[in-house]
């Protein structure tokens, strides 16, 4: 039997759509996950939903982890660099005999200690990161010229294969000069198998999962899930409903938000009905959603890198339809086979893209099914084979 390889796997804080992947990769390697926060398993105040979050799905079954003690003291984390500073990451290294670390972005200090403590003790680093070309080039040229000297010339240099989660990822890590033999194929997905026996068991109850949720039985649901806030443009998708003046559709928005108000407030304003803002709809509830869906939207915008919800819709057949500028558009969206890629911003262009699903019975199922084709590419199985291929040829 081939000895497994010791991975070490660095993450600011235990994440739901991730841990599913580190249970499988546990399975496939010597797996020890560091955790530099446990601000999602004590809960607190979601900065984007407004709203007290805990997941009630297991975010630590399946796989070792270490929480190491955060210095900064932070409760919730913000994205911030000096909100994780975990200097015992130092002395994990030191004493650590794995040869292969595995960060995520560079947005934390703490990413930064890991990287350069690893270097020192002669560990291989590999990053991890979402950023899509076709947002990094809307930067300023200031930006972009402070990121070619810190990413190019200082921070790639250190690392010894960057992950990529799509097209678009890809094009980012060679845009900053990664070469294609430091590349790793690693697709964003979430935890497909949960998503598909959800769909499986609920499929057949429609009709009576839209009773549950107060929902109208005889019109067509398109579904938003997400966070109310400016990145998601969750007024734009209100607006294109609004234009498709449709009296056999309804709009369900699941997610919970800053711009509740002002959502609601152009609802009464322009006498808009059958639309639903459910409020926040943790993991195990929103199922039912994505099932009683038949057209399912993101219409987000700069700061969306992938947009894993589109992955959770596609594990329920339905067609999608997503805006040009969300990272996941160029992998996950078949134009006019799986739904339809929109401009950004274009309130006609949405609109006239969910009429063409939600008009043609026949074109949204087989569009549907499409959608559930493709994602069966986007697992963490995949993942797991790319990294333990990858793990198998570094370490000899």
């Amino acid at each position: 039997m081939r000895q497994q390889k010791r991975l070490l796997y660095f993450l600011s804080h235990p994440i739901q759509y991730i841990s599913p992947l580190l249970t499988e990769l546990a399975k496939e390697s010597d797996l020890q996950v560091y955790y530099f926060s446990d601000a999602s398993i004590r809960g607190g105040k979601d900065a984007g939903f407004g709203v007290q979050v805990k997941w009630d799905v297991p975010l630590l079954e399946g796989y070792k982890s270490t929480f190491l003690p955060n210095k900064s003291k932070k409760e919730t984390l913000d994205n911030k660099f000096w909100e994780l500073i975990n200097p015992a990451v130092i002395k994990v290294l030191k004493r650590e005999t794995g040869d292969v670390i595995v960060v995520h972005g560079w947005s934390y200090a703490s990413v930064w200690m890991t990287i350069l403590a690893g270097k020192w003790y002669g560990k291989k680093i590999w990053l991890r990161a979402e950023n899509p070309y076709n947002q990094e080039i809307k930067k300023s040229k200031r930006t972009l010229f402070l990121k070619r000297i810190i990413l190019k010339n200082i921070l790639f240099k250190m690392i010894d294969k960057c992950l990529y989660i799509g097209k678009e990822s890809k094009k980012f890590f060679e845009y900053y000069g990664v070469p294609e033999e430091k590349l790793l194929y690693t697709p964003y997905c979430v935890n497909n198998a949960f998503f598909q026996l959800k769909h499986e068991e609920l499929k057949s109850n429609r009709d009576s999962i839209k009773t549950e949720l107060n929902l109208p039985l005889d019109k067509k649901i398109i579904l938003y899930s997400g966070k109310y806030i400016p990145k998601k443009n969750p007024l734009d998708l209100i607006k294109a409903y609004e234009k498709i003046g449709s009296s056999n559709v309804a709009l369900v928005m699941v997610g919970e938000g800053e711009l509740r108000k002002e959502m609601e407030a152009y609802i009464q304003q322009h006498n808009l009905s059958d639309i639903y803002l459910t409020g926040f709809i943790n993991q195990s509830s929103i199922p039912k959603y994505y099932e009683i869906a038949d057209v399912f939207v993101m219409c987000s915008g700069m700061e969306e890198t992938w947009g894993l919800s589109v992955n959770e819709a596609m594990n329920f057949a339905k067609p999608v339809v997503v805006s040009d500028t969300c990272g996941c558009s160029a992998d996950l969206v078949k134009n006019g086979e799986n739904g339809f890629v929109f401009r950004e911003k274009n309130i006609d262009d949405l609109a006239a893209c969910i009429n063409k699903l939600i008009s043609d019975e026949a074109f949204c199922i087989s569009a549907g099914n499409k959608s559930k084709e493709i994602i069966m590419d986007y697992s963490n199985s995949a993942i797991v084979r790319n990294l333990v291929e990858g793990l198998n040829n570094s370490v000899q």
